[in-house]
């Protein structure tokens, strides 16, 4: 029985939106695809099959606008939760504003028995969890999250951030140090995708590694790399672009193109393109084109076929969110990993309207439960009653920058260092712990800089490069892929650069 579906996505819609995955009909008489297609093909290497024989998957979720993360994991102690109070009210620069953007440990409720924004911080309080005499809660509405938390399938990393050095407030004063266009939406959400600070770039730190271990796979009709979310710089290498899948109707192939011969009134465009793609061309752009055309039928009708003997949810085992949706989507392509031939395989989600310069209360009370829904039932579905595969799936969550503690009135502006979660099975994580410092909300606190704004103490080249090492990449080529991350860890260290991942 299917869902009924909100906020679908229109087919031509997506098509406009998606790479290699699917081609429209008009698209594919009239113009030629985006010249980054002809850099499809993966890296030949023989040997790499030979040393990943395991299945592993990273599915990255980017909250995409900066996450208010200083409300999703707060101080719960008595003198923690005081400094996060004064520095949420506005105290920084006025002594007498309200308490705008902190949330009260009290839980209220309105009439319909709905929980009231801005309340209950209680139900979130990691119970059991401290570091001396500090203790921590999540946003009242993750449930889901404090779950997962305590039962070790989830992690903290807080106060993370993009750095091509740990710089102090002097430095900072002096910008010394500093990444490129700090604040800077557009900089830092490719910065995090990238994995380089200090330069603006198009290829993004996922991308590169199926440059280099995309051989892994058997399947070479399907990227490694599978987007819920369209084209983006995360999943861009060198020579390997996404294939990108609709959250709601998996593989979405050439429109017009069905080999259905039910279908009689397209039985005459099928045959049409299969001759447009059967011809020979001398031209090398007409060749490489029609050979990125092939490789998209041909991993529509390959990816199609086995999504049809995936495993089926029930209505209510993923909520009717474009994010639940997604996960849902990931959970079945997943389910048929051995069928398509994969061994590697990286996800992508991005869940945007996350600047929240207003209404940050209201807009995060909903947000964060979406996500953290979608969380908990993603790893529901990764477990052994389902697919089965928790301790090989890693899910992590990325933001361009944290927000300002002080409020502008009714919501938080741009900041740095903010925190950010990491999931998987109780044998692939080292869950239940915050990693890195926390940092004192206190003004004028050895981190902060103004306005509740934090240099990260953890860097992003120390948290991808732990994936990356769990992934199968090699020390030796961990700075390949981030060339900053010797200034945080030595990559030939037999130690994980954090810890959240049994390496």
């Amino acid at each position: 029985m299917k869902k009924t579906l909100t906020n679908k996505l229109d087919r031509r819609k997506f098509l406009g939106e998606a790479s290699c995955a699917g081609l429209g009909y008009l698209t594919f008489m009239n113009t030629l695809l985006n010249l980054r297609a002809i850099n499809a093909s993966a890296i030949s290497n023989s040997s790499v099959a030979d040393d990943f024989n395991d299945y592993k998957a990273i599915v990255c979720i980017l909250l995409a606008g900066g996450n208010d993360s200083f409300n999703m994991l707060m101080p719960y102690d008595t003198n923690g939760y005081n400094e996060y109070v004064a520095a949420r009210s506005g105290l920084f620069i006025d002594p007498n504003a309200p308490a705008g953007l902190a949330i009260d440990k009290a839980p209220q409720y309105d009439d319909d028995n709905n929980l009231e924004v801005g309340t209950g911080l209680n139900l979130g309080h990691l119970n059991g969890y401290s570091q001396g005499s500090k203790q921590w809660a999540v946003h009242p509405v993750m449930d889901r999250v404090k779950g997962l938390f305590q039962n070790g399938r989830l992690a903290f990393l807080s106060n993370v951030g993009t750095l091509t050095n740990h710089i102090t407030k002097a430095q900072y004063d002096l910008k010394q140090g500093l990444p490129l266009g700090l604040y800077s939406h557009s900089d830092q959400i490719q910065q995090w995708q990238t994995g380089i600070p200090h330069e603006r770039g198009a290829k993004g730190w996922a991308g590169k590694l199926a440059d280099m271990i995309g051989d892994c796979n058997a399947n070479q009709n399907i990227s490694m790399n599978v987007s819920l979310s369209g084209s983006n710089i995360f999943q861009t290498g060198n020579t390997t672009i996404e294939y990108a899948i609709d959250p709601y109707h998996g593989a979405v192939g050439i429109d017009g193109y069905n080999p259905d011969p039910m279908y009689l009134v397209e039985v005459a465009r099928k045959e049409a393109l299969d001759s447009l793609m059967g011809s020979h061309y001398e031209d090398i752009f007409k060749k490489t084109y029609m050979d990125v055309v092939r490789d998209a039928k041909d991993g529509f009708l390959e990816f199609d076929a086995a999504l049809q003997n995936s495993i089926v949810f029930q209505p209510n085992e993923f909520p009717d969110t474009n994010i639940g949706m997604s996960m849902e989507m990931i959970a079945r392509t997943i389910d048929v990993r051995n069928t398509l031939g994969f061994n590697r395989q990286v996800f992508f989600i991005t869940a945007g309207g996350w600047d929240h310069h207003d209404e940050v209360m209201n807009n995060q009370h909903g947000m964060l439960k979406m996500v953290s829904d979608a969380l908990g039932s993603f790893q529901d579905a990764m477990g052994p009653s389902r697919v089965n595969m928790e301790d090989n799936v890693f899910t992590m969550l990325i933001s361009e920058f944290g927000r300002t503690l002080n409020s502008n009135g009714n919501g938080s502006d741009h900041a740095w260092g903010g925190n950010t979660m990491v999931m998987g099975g109780p044998n692939l994580m080292n869950g239940g712990q915050i990693y890195g410092d926390y940092p004192s909300l206190a003004a004028n606190s050895p981190q902060e800089v103004g306005l509740g704004r934090f240099i990260p103490t953890l860097s992003t080249d120390e948290y991808f490069a732990e994936v990356a090492k769990w992934f199968g990449v090699p020390n030796s080529e961990l700075t390949t892929l981030f060339p900053n991350l010797g200034n945080f860890y030595d990559p030939f260290s037999t130690s994980p650069p954090i810890g959240f991942l049994n390496l």
